[in-house]
Protein backbone atom coordinates (compact mmCIF):
# COMPACT_ATOMS: atom_id res chain seq x y z
CA UNK A 1 0.00 0.00 0.00
CA UNK A 2 2.82 2.43 0.79
CA UNK A 3 4.33 1.60 -2.59
CA UNK A 4 1.04 2.54 -4.27
CA UNK A 5 1.06 5.93 -2.60
CA UNK A 6 4.68 6.46 -3.64
CA UNK A 7 3.84 5.63 -7.25
CA UNK A 8 1.10 8.30 -7.40
CA UNK A 9 2.32 11.26 -5.33
CA UNK A 10 0.24 13.68 -7.45
CA UNK A 11 -2.98 12.18 -6.04
CA UNK A 12 -2.08 12.98 -2.46
CA UNK A 13 -1.98 10.61 0.51
CA UNK A 14 -5.42 11.23 2.02
CA UNK A 15 -7.50 10.72 -1.18
CA UNK A 16 -5.76 7.41 -1.84
CA UNK A 17 -6.34 6.25 1.74
CA UNK A 18 -10.03 7.20 1.55
CA UNK A 19 -10.41 5.29 -1.72
CA UNK A 20 -8.79 2.20 -0.15
CA UNK A 21 -10.71 2.56 3.16
CA UNK A 22 -7.46 2.61 5.13
CA UNK A 23 -7.19 4.83 8.23
CA UNK A 24 -4.43 7.40 7.99
CA UNK A 25 -3.10 6.27 11.39
CA UNK A 26 -2.53 2.79 9.97
CA UNK A 27 -0.71 4.19 6.96
CA UNK A 28 1.66 6.31 9.06
CA UNK A 29 2.30 3.38 11.41
CA UNK A 30 3.38 1.32 8.39
CA UNK A 31 5.55 4.18 7.23
CA UNK A 32 7.24 4.38 10.60
CA UNK A 33 7.86 0.62 10.58
CA UNK A 34 9.63 0.97 7.22
CA UNK A 35 11.88 3.82 8.31
CA UNK A 36 12.34 2.70 11.91
CA UNK A 37 12.00 -1.09 12.06
CA UNK A 38 11.26 -2.70 15.40
CA UNK A 39 13.98 -4.34 17.46
CA UNK A 40 13.01 -7.83 16.27
CA UNK A 41 13.32 -6.83 12.61
CA UNK A 42 16.69 -5.22 13.23
CA UNK A 43 17.82 -8.35 15.05
CA UNK A 44 16.57 -10.53 12.19
CA UNK A 45 18.59 -8.47 9.73
CA UNK A 46 21.74 -8.83 11.86
CA UNK A 47 21.22 -12.57 12.28
CA UNK A 48 20.59 -13.05 8.57
CA UNK A 49 23.93 -11.39 7.81
CA UNK A 50 25.80 -13.70 10.19
CA UNK A 51 23.84 -16.76 8.99
CA UNK A 52 24.77 -15.95 5.41
CA UNK A 53 28.42 -15.66 6.44
CA UNK A 54 28.42 -19.04 8.24
CA UNK A 55 26.69 -20.63 5.25
CA UNK A 56 29.22 -19.14 2.84
CA UNK A 57 32.18 -20.22 5.00
CA UNK A 58 30.93 -23.81 4.81
CA UNK A 59 30.94 -23.62 1.04
CA UNK A 60 27.15 -23.62 0.99
CA UNK A 61 27.11 -27.03 2.71
CA UNK A 62 25.56 -26.32 6.12
CA UNK A 63 21.81 -26.47 6.63
CA UNK A 64 19.98 -24.90 9.56
CA UNK A 65 21.06 -27.46 12.24
CA UNK A 66 24.78 -26.88 11.66
CA UNK A 67 24.36 -23.13 11.16
CA UNK A 68 22.48 -23.01 14.46
CA UNK A 69 25.24 -25.05 16.13
CA UNK A 70 27.95 -22.64 14.88
CA UNK A 71 25.99 -19.64 16.17
CA UNK A 72 25.53 -21.35 19.53
CA UNK A 73 29.29 -22.03 19.76
CA UNK A 74 29.88 -18.32 19.13
CA UNK A 75 27.58 -17.38 22.00
CA UNK A 76 24.72 -16.20 19.79
CA UNK A 77 21.41 -16.93 21.53
CA UNK A 78 18.88 -17.80 18.86
CA UNK A 79 16.35 -20.59 18.43
CA UNK A 80 16.74 -23.21 15.73
CA UNK A 81 13.28 -22.45 14.30
CA UNK A 82 14.28 -18.81 13.89
CA UNK A 83 17.44 -19.83 12.03
CA UNK A 84 15.32 -22.07 9.77
CA UNK A 85 12.94 -19.19 9.04
CA UNK A 86 15.68 -16.67 8.30
CA UNK A 87 17.54 -19.10 6.05
CA UNK A 88 14.33 -19.85 4.17
CA UNK A 89 13.59 -16.15 3.73
CA UNK A 90 17.16 -15.53 2.54
CA UNK A 91 17.01 -18.44 0.08
CA UNK A 92 19.77 -20.36 1.91
CA UNK A 93 19.80 -24.14 2.23
CA UNK A 94 22.25 -26.96 2.84
CA UNK A 95 22.87 -29.72 0.34
CA UNK A 96 21.38 -33.21 0.61
CA UNK A 97 23.23 -36.47 -0.10
CA UNK A 98 22.27 -39.03 -2.68
CA UNK A 99 23.24 -42.67 -2.85
CA UNK A 100 26.02 -43.82 -5.16
CA UNK A 101 26.97 -47.26 -6.39
CA UNK A 102 29.91 -49.26 -5.03
CA UNK A 103 33.00 -50.16 -7.01
CA UNK A 104 34.83 -52.91 -5.10
CA UNK A 105 34.83 -56.43 -6.51
CA UNK A 106 35.27 -59.68 -4.61
CA UNK A 107 37.96 -62.27 -5.31
CA UNK A 108 36.09 -65.61 -5.09
CA UNK A 109 39.30 -67.49 -4.22
CA UNK A 110 40.47 -65.18 -1.43
CA UNK A 111 40.65 -66.09 2.25
CA UNK A 112 38.26 -63.81 4.12
CA UNK A 113 38.68 -62.28 7.56
CA UNK A 114 35.77 -62.56 10.02
CA UNK A 115 33.39 -59.66 10.60
CA UNK A 116 34.57 -58.35 13.99
CA UNK A 117 32.39 -55.23 13.78
CA UNK A 118 28.91 -56.67 13.13
CA UNK A 119 27.65 -53.23 12.05
CA UNK A 120 28.59 -51.66 15.41
CA UNK A 121 30.70 -48.71 14.29
CA UNK A 122 31.52 -47.37 17.75
CA UNK A 123 34.82 -47.18 19.59
CA UNK A 124 35.83 -46.06 23.08
CA UNK A 125 38.88 -44.15 21.85
CA UNK A 126 40.98 -43.25 18.81
CA UNK A 127 42.77 -46.01 16.91
CA UNK A 128 40.47 -48.79 18.07
CA UNK A 129 38.45 -49.21 14.86
CA UNK A 130 39.36 -48.01 11.38
CA UNK A 131 37.05 -48.45 8.41
CA UNK A 132 38.24 -48.22 4.83
CA UNK A 133 36.94 -48.43 1.28
CA UNK A 134 37.54 -47.37 -2.33
CA UNK A 135 35.56 -45.08 -4.60
CA UNK A 136 36.00 -43.60 -8.07
CA UNK A 137 36.00 -39.95 -9.13
CA UNK A 138 35.66 -39.23 -12.87
CA UNK A 139 38.07 -36.78 -14.52
CA UNK A 140 38.89 -35.72 -18.06
CA UNK A 141 41.98 -37.95 -17.93
CA UNK A 142 40.04 -41.00 -16.79
CA UNK A 143 39.01 -42.40 -13.38
CA UNK A 144 40.76 -41.30 -10.20
CA UNK A 145 40.50 -43.91 -7.46
CA UNK A 146 40.30 -42.69 -3.87
CA UNK A 147 41.19 -44.87 -0.89
CA UNK A 148 40.50 -43.50 2.60
CA UNK A 149 40.69 -44.74 6.19
CA UNK A 150 38.29 -43.31 8.77
CA UNK A 151 38.53 -43.59 12.55
CA UNK A 152 35.22 -44.77 14.00
CA UNK A 153 35.74 -42.87 17.26
CA UNK A 154 36.10 -39.35 15.86
CA UNK A 155 34.96 -39.89 12.24
CA UNK A 156 38.35 -38.43 11.24
CA UNK A 157 39.91 -39.32 7.91
CA UNK A 158 43.24 -40.55 9.24
CA UNK A 159 44.70 -41.19 5.77
CA UNK A 160 43.73 -41.02 2.11
CA UNK A 161 45.47 -41.66 -1.17
CA UNK A 162 44.55 -41.57 -4.86
CA UNK A 163 45.70 -43.44 -7.94
CA UNK A 164 44.77 -44.08 -11.54
CA UNK A 165 44.49 -47.79 -10.62
CA UNK A 166 42.33 -49.45 -7.98
CA UNK A 167 44.88 -52.02 -6.87
CA UNK A 168 46.38 -53.39 -3.66
CA UNK A 169 49.21 -50.84 -3.78
CA UNK A 170 46.67 -48.02 -3.39
CA UNK A 171 45.06 -49.39 -0.24
CA UNK A 172 48.46 -50.40 1.16
CA UNK A 173 49.80 -46.87 0.66
CA UNK A 174 46.84 -45.34 2.51
CA UNK A 175 47.42 -47.81 5.36
CA UNK A 176 51.11 -46.87 5.55
CA UNK A 177 50.18 -43.18 5.77
CA UNK A 178 47.72 -43.93 8.56
CA UNK A 179 50.27 -45.93 10.54
CA UNK A 180 52.86 -43.17 10.13
CA UNK A 181 50.51 -40.47 11.43
CA UNK A 182 48.81 -42.32 14.31
CA UNK A 183 49.99 -44.08 17.45
CA UNK A 184 48.69 -47.63 17.12
CA UNK A 185 49.18 -50.16 19.91
CA UNK A 186 49.61 -53.74 18.62
CA UNK A 187 46.50 -55.85 19.21
CA UNK A 188 44.18 -52.91 19.95
CA UNK A 189 43.15 -51.85 16.43
CA UNK A 190 40.58 -53.43 14.10
CA UNK A 191 40.89 -52.65 10.37
CA UNK A 192 37.45 -53.13 8.75
CA UNK A 193 36.84 -53.33 5.00
CA UNK A 194 34.63 -55.27 2.60
CA UNK A 195 35.54 -58.35 0.55
CA UNK A 196 37.08 -56.32 -2.26
CA UNK A 197 40.07 -58.04 -3.85
CA UNK A 198 42.34 -55.14 -2.81
CA UNK A 199 41.60 -55.85 0.88
CA UNK A 200 42.03 -59.63 0.62
CA UNK A 201 45.39 -59.26 -1.16
CA UNK A 202 48.49 -60.86 0.32
CA UNK A 203 50.25 -57.47 0.42
CA UNK A 204 47.65 -55.88 2.68
CA UNK A 205 46.88 -58.84 4.91
CA UNK A 206 50.60 -59.43 5.52
CA UNK A 207 51.11 -55.78 6.49
CA UNK A 208 48.19 -55.93 8.92
CA UNK A 209 49.67 -58.97 10.62
CA UNK A 210 53.10 -57.32 10.90
CA UNK A 211 51.53 -54.23 12.49
CA UNK A 212 49.50 -56.27 14.98
CA UNK A 213 46.21 -55.10 13.49
CA UNK A 214 43.12 -57.34 13.43
CA UNK A 215 41.53 -57.63 9.99
CA UNK A 216 37.74 -57.52 9.78
CA UNK A 217 35.50 -57.75 6.72
CA UNK A 218 31.89 -57.15 5.86
CA UNK A 219 30.30 -58.36 2.64
CA UNK A 220 30.44 -56.72 -0.80
CA UNK A 221 27.23 -55.07 -1.97
CA UNK A 222 25.84 -54.54 1.54
CA UNK A 223 26.29 -50.93 2.56
CA UNK A 224 25.31 -51.70 6.16
CA UNK A 225 28.34 -53.96 6.64
CA UNK A 226 30.67 -51.03 5.99
CA UNK A 227 28.28 -48.18 6.61
CA UNK A 228 30.77 -45.76 8.13
CA UNK A 229 33.02 -45.92 5.07
CA UNK A 230 30.05 -45.69 2.69
CA UNK A 231 28.86 -42.63 4.61
CA UNK A 232 32.21 -40.94 4.01
CA UNK A 233 31.83 -41.34 0.24
CA UNK A 234 28.32 -39.92 0.44
CA UNK A 235 29.61 -36.88 2.33
CA UNK A 236 32.60 -36.26 0.04
CA UNK A 237 30.62 -36.68 -3.17
CA UNK A 238 27.81 -34.47 -1.91
CA UNK A 239 29.92 -31.67 -0.48
CA UNK A 240 33.08 -31.76 -2.62
CA UNK A 241 32.47 -33.56 -5.92
CA UNK A 242 28.86 -33.02 -6.99
CA UNK A 243 28.38 -30.45 -9.73
CA UNK A 244 32.09 -30.16 -10.48
CA UNK A 245 33.95 -31.32 -13.58
CA UNK A 246 37.65 -32.10 -13.17
CA UNK A 247 39.76 -31.82 -16.30
CA UNK A 248 42.71 -33.64 -14.75
CA UNK A 249 43.44 -36.01 -11.89
CA UNK A 250 45.66 -33.33 -10.35
CA UNK A 251 42.71 -30.95 -10.25
CA UNK A 252 40.56 -33.54 -8.47
CA UNK A 253 43.41 -34.25 -6.04
CA UNK A 254 43.65 -30.58 -5.15
CA UNK A 255 39.90 -30.40 -4.50
CA UNK A 256 40.08 -33.46 -2.24
CA UNK A 257 43.00 -32.01 -0.30
CA UNK A 258 41.19 -28.70 0.23
CA UNK A 259 38.05 -30.51 1.39
CA UNK A 260 39.42 -33.34 3.54
CA UNK A 261 42.44 -31.66 5.12
CA UNK A 262 41.22 -28.07 4.94
CA UNK A 263 37.56 -28.46 5.88
CA UNK A 264 36.29 -31.92 6.84
CA UNK A 265 38.86 -32.90 9.49
CA UNK A 266 39.50 -29.51 11.14
CA UNK A 267 36.25 -27.57 10.62
CA UNK A 268 33.22 -29.64 9.57
CA UNK A 269 31.08 -30.04 12.71
CA UNK A 270 29.02 -33.20 13.17
CA UNK A 271 25.95 -33.85 15.30
CA UNK A 272 27.27 -37.24 16.47
CA UNK A 273 30.37 -35.48 17.81
CA UNK A 274 28.42 -32.90 19.79
CA UNK A 275 28.75 -30.41 16.93
CA UNK A 276 32.54 -30.57 17.02
CA UNK A 277 34.83 -31.32 14.10
CA UNK A 278 36.75 -34.63 14.10
CA UNK A 279 40.00 -32.95 15.16
CA UNK A 280 38.24 -30.93 17.87
CA UNK A 281 36.59 -34.10 19.15
CA UNK A 282 39.92 -35.92 19.44
CA UNK A 283 41.56 -32.93 21.11
CA UNK A 284 38.71 -32.81 23.64
CA UNK A 285 39.15 -36.54 24.32
CA UNK A 286 42.89 -36.25 24.93
CA UNK A 287 42.46 -33.12 27.07
CA UNK A 288 39.87 -34.87 29.28
CA UNK A 289 42.09 -37.95 29.59
CA UNK A 290 45.10 -35.83 30.57
CA UNK A 291 43.02 -33.98 33.17
CA UNK A 292 41.80 -37.28 34.63
CA UNK A 293 45.36 -38.59 34.83
CA UNK A 294 46.48 -35.44 36.62
CA UNK A 295 43.73 -35.91 39.21
CA UNK A 296 44.80 -39.52 39.79
CA UNK A 297 48.45 -38.46 40.22
CA UNK A 298 47.73 -35.82 42.88
CA UNK A 299 49.03 -36.92 46.31
CA UNK A 300 46.32 -37.51 48.83
CA UNK A 301 46.33 -35.66 52.14
CA UNK A 302 46.97 -38.00 55.06
CA UNK A 303 44.04 -38.47 57.39
CA UNK A 304 44.20 -36.44 60.61
CA UNK A 305 44.60 -38.51 63.75
CA UNK A 306 43.68 -37.37 67.22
Amino acid sequence: MTALVDEHPHLGVEPVLRELNIPSSTYYRWRQAETKPCERRRRDAELTGRIRQVHDESGGIYGSPRVHAVLKREGVHVGRKRVERLMRQAGLAGISPRRDKGFTRRDPDADLAPDLVQRDFTADGPNRLWVTDLTMIPTGEGPLWLSAIRDAFSRRVVAWETSARADADLVLTSLEYALASREVAPGELVHHADHGCQYTSVKLTTRLVRAGIQASMGSVGDSFDNALAENLWMVIKTECIRGRVFATRAEANLALFAYIDGFYNPRRIQKRLGYLSPIEYEEKHYAERAAAEQVNLKPRQPALTS
